[in-house]
């Protein structure tokens, strides 16, 4: 690590839609932002094999390719992006200090835009299948799943929305549950119950993926029976289980929500002053890829304001 501390005006730490396109606002108002991409360049969009309702792109676009020119954007402001992972940081007084692997940086305005992981259902074959038929967005990817039997996971508001939007897709939907009611609000839950292209698996959980290179179905189990099944039919299952907001790094300095996500007021500032924070780390409710840039846009013009505050 370099003893020598970097100063900077704004530090915006991650790399996703939320981050980048804080970057390209904040570069066009002279912020000169710093990025710190963190472990994931790009976020965890960059793992879907085609994003159809981001705004600009009527035949759709890979993830990946989206992500890449969003950097290229920055880019081409002289954005500076380092491609490091903060590894500790001290919000308590003024500079705030960011420690990563390579440098020590002193800052009094920060952007987090760390975004959050969806949960896994911990699986051997999950990852290998990810973008096989497993997935962890509905609106993503539902539309690939045409006339085909799909399942979705959990039991919450955002396993039910899932569930309605992929009925409007698929020939056939099975609602995973591994209880014997739904978390999520009766109005969802009565209409998904009405509806005749949905069946309803409950007190069950998923046990195996089946499939080579692509799911071609999936093993459930009945967990007070302990009857399995095996649903040949699935070519799509969906993890609708939540999000865990990646704030490890913020817990216990950082005031966060009751589900962990980071509180922020409506003007996108954390209870520190001079920290905001945008995207999926702050959002449980949306999770997008347009909810996220619009919010990075937010805090950076919000951060812009702050800065020229303290002049």
């Amino acid at each position: 690590m370099s003893d020598k501390i970097k100063k900077e005006k704004l530090i915006i730490i991650g790399g996703g839609p939320a981050g980048l396109t804080a970057a390209i606002y904040g570069l066009r108002a002279g912020l000169d932002p710093l990025v710190l991409m963190g472990p994931e360049p790009g976020g965890q969009i960059t793992t879907s094999p085609e994003i159809e309702n981001f705004p600009g792109f009527p035949g759709g676009i890979n993830g990946f390719e989206l992500m890449q020119k969003v950097i290229q954007q920055v880019e081409s402001f002289e954005g500076r992006l380092a491609y490091e992972m903060v590894d500790e940081l001290n919000l308590k007084q003024k500079p705030y200090t960011i420690k990563t692997g390579n440098q020590v940086y002193q800052t009094d305005t920060i952007i987090i835009a760390t975004g959050a992981s969806p949960r896994k259902l911990g699986l051997v074959r999950e990852g290998e299948l990810l973008g096989q038929g497993v997935s962890y967005c509905a609106t993503c990817d539902g539309a690939f799943f045409k006339g085909q039997a799909v399942a979705v996971v959990g039991g919450g508001d955002v396993a039910l929305e899932e569930a309605s939007y992929l009925s409007g897709f698929a020939s056939k939907v099975y609602l995973i549950h591994r209880r014997n009611q739904f978390r999520g609000t009766k109005l969802l839950a009565d209409r998904l119950i009405s509806n005749p292209k949905l069946e309803i698996l409950w007190n069950s959980e998923v046990r195996d993926l089946l499939g080579d290179e692509k799911l071609s179905g999936i093993v459930v189990e009945n967990n007070k029976t302990n009857e399995k099944k095996v649903l040949n039919d699935v070519r799509g299952l969906f993890i609708a289980i939540g999000y865990n907001p990646n704030v490890s790094l913020f817990e216990g300095i950082i005031e966060l929500d009751e589900s962990g996500f980071i509180k922020t007021n409506d003007r996108y500032m954390t209870n520190i002053e001079g920290v905001f924070a945008a995207g999926d780390v702050q959002d449980p409710l949306y999770q997008q890829v347009v909810t996220s840039a619009g919010s990075g846009a937010a805090a950076a013009i919000e951060a812009g304001q702050y800065i020229d505050s303290l002049l």
